[in-house]
């Protein structure tokens, strides 16, 4: 195929931004920072949906919605959480011709309009835990947007859910940090991840705890894909969060916070795209297999749409491309730009020895297959090239992850990848040394990669890199 693309060794941004231009995914919006999310892109958004919304439902949280505007006093209540936001806010002063009486903001999270509400439908203990969550945009002012990335509006869902004790809200956040997120983003998106816990530098502002979800990028930097936070009491005090007992006494509730974006976008491009594009992984893929006619006439058309009936009936989503009139070159460029998962290609000489010619885009390999074989040998290919995506990306990390003892090490190995070291060689003033170096400590883990409960368990290891 022609080169359409800055190679990834030679310039890993303009590949990044080339990749998204090219495979049609986002344009820059009209305002700084804000992007236009095309059909390529809001296809994989929503298969993102539906697979995270039924995780979210399998863990019995509900979905509402929670108005974008809310009133600066709201952010106030919670000390921690204004200061952590204030350079991110957007504040409306003025509407109808006439200034606000007071400014209003634009949602930035939704912590403190949840608290509002939640403290007005819980009573006593019965009604909880309360699980909610919703999907939505939101708007924090970005310094240096980079599309899907870091961008002045984005999407996501959030959860947010209150509970009797504090161990119940702790299980709920370790819940959708792993049954949730963990699960999705290895299972679906073929990213292997680290979960892990936030240093109090980098904790969520007003969380008493911040889990994170780490991947590595095809250029060894670090992104933060999701997180999940607990609240202790902080959000319940704030907002008068109360629930009667069943002694009869009246207590604070313990709340938690959740959220995932269409950053996960950036990442599965960042880990899985190649000098030709994306690459789906099939089992998110919104069309797994393109049957593509290479030229019509002589009975392609006709046996093309028979394998796409054949195809869509063993389950693939399938879409037929018949636009013979558009140069086949040009067609297949796009479909691996786009990173669908298999093409075949039927034409009259193919049809003429009963072939069709399944190419694959994960492993880039290209063969003619029976006719009568086609179905099994896409089901199959299918389910090899979900895990390879994930197996190189595992391989990828492993390679460039390193075991240092010293804070000066874990900097310097963190400008190729990342530095595992004892957090106890870095502690608070070293990670303010990493951080004036453009390199942070994206999470804490045990020696056995699970998640620490405090940051002063002994032997706790701390993950540096440079990140997006």
């Amino acid at each position: 195929m022609a080169r359409v693309l800055t190679p990834r060794a030679e310039d890993f941004p303009r590949w990044y931004q080339d990749l998204i231009a090219k495979a049609r995914m986002a344009d820059n919006g009209p305002v700084r920072g804000t992007m236009v999310i095309r059909p390529a892109a809001y296809a994989i958004w929503e298969r993102m949906q539906a697979e995270m919304d039924a995780r979210i439902k399998e863990a019995e949280a509900q979905n509402a919605y929670f108005p974008l505007f809310i009133p600066e006093s709201y952010l106030s209540r919670e000390a921690q959480h204004v200061e952590g936001f204030s350079p991110e806010l957007a504040v409306v002063t003025h509407a109808g011709g006439k200034e606000l009486a007071e400014p209003i903001v634009v949602r930035p999270t939704s912590e403190t309009i949840f608290g509002e509400f939640m403290a007005k439908w819980i009573d006593s203990y019965r009604d909880l835990p309360l699980l909610l969550n919703q999907w939505a945009n939101v708007v924090r002012w970005e310094l240096r947007p980079r599309t899907f990335l870091r961008t002045t509006e984005f999407l996501w869902q959030e959860g947010h859910t209150a509970h009797a004790t504090e161990a119940d809200a702790r299980d709920y956040a370790r819940r959708i940090l792993h049954s949730v997120y963990e699960d999705f983003m290895t299972n679906l998106l073929a990213i292997p991840v680290v979960p892990g816990r936030k240093t109090k530098g980098e904790r969520f502002a007003g969380a008493t705890n911040t889990m994170t979800l780490e991947a590595m990028m095809g250029d060894g930097k670090a992104l933060q894909m999701g997180t999940s936070h607990e609240l202790g009491q902080n959000f319940a005090k704030a907002f008068d969060i109360t629930y009667t007992s069943q002694a009869g006494a009246v207590e604070h509730a313990w709340t938690t916070s959740w959220g995932s974006t269409t950053r996960m976008i950036g990442g599965l491009i960042m880990v899985h795209g190649d000098d030709s594009g994306l690459r789906l992984p099939p089992l998110l893929a919104p069309i797994q297999a393109q049957i593509m006619v290479v030229k019509a006439g002589e009975g392609v058309t006709e046996a093309a749409v028979k394998l796409r009936d054949e195809l869509k009936a063993a389950g693939v989503r399938v879409k037929l491309d018949d636009r013979a009139d558009i140069p086949f070159g040009r067609r297949a460029v796009d479909a691996e730009l786009q990173g669908i998962p298999v093409r075949i290609e039927v034409g009259p000489r193919d049809l003429a020895a009963g072939n069709a010619v399944v190419a694959r885009r994960i492993d880039g390999t290209k063969s003619p297959v029976a006719l009568g074989e086609v179905v099994a040998e896409v089901v199959g290919a299918l389910k090899t090239d979900q895990q390879r995506l994930f197996d190189d990306a595992l391989a990828l990390r492993q390679e460039r992850t390193v075991d240092v003892k010293t804070l000066g090490d874990a900097i310097e190995a963190s400008q190729t990848g990342w530095a595992r070291v004892p957090w106890s060689a870095v502690g608070t003033e070293g990670e303010a040394e990493a951080n004036g170096k453009a390199v942070t400590v994206r999470c804490l883990i045990r020696p056995d990669g699970s998640v620490p409960e405090s940051d002063d368990e002994p032997d706790v290891m701390a993950i540096l890199a440079r990140a997006y």
